[in-house]
């Protein structure tokens, strides 16, 4: 949990009994490698924070046609967020690709922790900016770089990312075929 306070910490300082009441509604759940935290068709409840694990969103299709659309690493905040935000059904799944531990919040926990604590607006907005940021980046990327260019990029950025998730996965986020990414990466090491 000390992880967590240590985050929020950075952008204000929680009082003792701020934190007392934030985390006195926080849930430890851990789930083992490739469960679903979220399916499609369901409603987000939680918005989460990754203590420990590796988290992929998709949309599903037939297992070669699945479309991975964003990564959450330790550290992070997790969350079907729109579906979180409106209430209504996702259009995607989140999975875990390691065995992962979150600290998780219910959307009527966190309405109650915005009404009654001085640093819950601020957590609220840091959590929520974080996760508009990840995917307002993507969405760049995907218009002004080539898949080589993400896929230099990530490696850069996320190298971990490249030895614990399944390469197909990788060639879905970046909009390519697994082949295609097959030859960047030989391109890539030809190049090093």
């Amino acid at each position: 949990m000390e992880q967590i306070r240590q985050y929020f910490n950075q952008f204000t300082p929680l009082s003792d009994a701020d934190w007392h009441y934030f985390s006195s509604r926080l849930t430890r759940e851990s789930f083992p490698k490739k469960s679903l935290i979220l399916r499609a068709g369901q409603t987000e409840n939680h918005l989460s924070f990754i203590a420990e694990g590796l988290v992929r969103f998709y949309i599903p299709g037939d297992e070669e046609n699945d479309v991975t659309f964003s990564f959450s690493f330790a550290g992070d905040f997790v969350s079907a967020y729109d579906s979180f935000l409106t209430r209504q059904p996702s259009t995607y799944h989140v999975e875990t690709l390691t065995d992962t531990t979150l600290l998780r919040v219910s959307h009527a926990d966190l309405q109650d922790i915005y009404r009654n604590t001085a640093a819950g607006n601020i957590i609220g907005r840091h959590a929520g900016e974080g996760l508009y940021l990840t995917l307002l980046r993507r969405e760049i990327s995907l218009l002004h770089e080539s898949a080589e260019q993400r896929y230099v990029k990530l490696l850069a950025d996320q190298p971990k990312l490249i030895r614990e998730i399944p390469l197909k996965y990788i060639a879905s986020y970046i909009g390519i075929t697994p082949q295609a990414l097959s030859r960047i990466r030989k391109r890539i090491s030809g190049i090093s």
